[in-house]
């Protein structure tokens, strides 16, 4: 029974794994938001750079 008592008190390890999944899953989470702003103006710069080379093809 002294057993189950002190594993009960000892939470230390299980809080550890906790901060370490959810600091996972917000690099998950913002990893998939850079992504998606990378492409935006990974796109962007693209426009840019056409409109640059030639100004006939470029809204006003």
């Amino acid at each position: 029974m002294k057993i189950f008592r002190k594993l009960k008190k000892n939470e230390k390890g299980a809080t550890a794994i906790e901060y370490g999944l959810i600091a996972a899953l917000i690099a998950v989470a913002a990893i998939a938001a850079m992504q998606s702003v990378g492409d935006s103006v990974g796109n962007t710069f693209n426009n840019v750079s056409g409109c640059l080379a030639d100004s006939d093809n470029c809204p006003e």
